[in-house]
């Protein structure tokens, strides 16, 4: 049958899954960064997520479609619920509420003194200039913020000798890629390396940075880094 469906522009997606949160049937995963959609029949063609993508990657068509099924979207949405303890969902960090075990620090316990390893200011995508003097010859480390949360050794093991820039594709709701290939461009940048959590909203940073690198025409070494949800390095 011919009728309304949602539209992904994959390449304007940024995989913040705003979209995934707004779609009260489950229609939208973020597969490999981006917001697909998982099957026709659990599209009601409405077109409640649209006006949550910042990138303005969803649409609505007419296309020849499964029609729109009722009773398979409540079947999908519980097996949703039941699975939501193990898996991360959407985008949203808040479907995986948990609680970590750590061992509690003896109080005289003394440790020596952490200095902090951050070359530069500001350190926000959104707040850097692009012509920044310390991006020349750089090492650039691309941060997704909640990174240096989760992994107590951020500091020593990713900031210190690179120049870090930190944001939120989720949150931040703005895209990276064309102010990251302005750098990119204008700067001698050495290397780049990104450091993502596992949630999928996670996939939009990487995805600005690989969009950065192919439009500043430049060979750049990347290098992809997960963080767990618990603070352990998983790829």
């Amino acid at each position: 049958m011919k009728r309304k469906i949602i539209k992904i522009d994959e390449d304007r997606c940024n995989g913040c899954g705003l979209c995934i949160d707004s779609c009260h049937e489950g229609a939208l995963q973020i597969v490999d960064g981006v917001a697909r959609l998982v099957t026709d029949s659990y599209c009601d063609g409405l077109g409640a997520c649209l006006p949550e993508c910042p990138a303005g990657a969803l649409a609505i068509e007419e296309r020849e479609a499964e029609g729109f099924d009722e009773e398979a979207v409540k079947k999908h949405l519980q097996g949703m619920k039941a699975r939501q303890p193990e898996t991360l969902a959407c985008g949203c960090a808040g479907t995986h509420v948990q609680a970590i075990e750590r061992p509690i620090p003896i109080a005289f316990d003394l440790k020596p003194k952490v200095e902090s390893e951050l070359r530069q200011w500001p350190c926000q995508i959104k707040l850097v200039p692009v012509t920044a003097p310390y991006f020349d010859g750089a090492d650039l480390l691309v941060a997704a913020d909640c990174t240096a949360y989760a992994y107590a050794n951020i500091h020593q093991d990713f900031i210190r000798g690179r120049v870090t820039l930190i944001g939120c594709p989720k949150l931040d709701q703005t895209e990276y890629a064309e102010k990251l290939g302005e750098i990119l461009k204008r700067n001698q940048v050495k290397s780049v390396t990104v450091l993502r959590m596992e949630v999928p909203c996670c996939g939009g940073m990487v995805n600005s940075v690989r969009s950065a690198l192919a439009a500043s025409g430049r060979e750049i070494p990347l290098d992809v880094v997960t963080i767990g949800i618990k603070g352990e390095v998983i790829g």
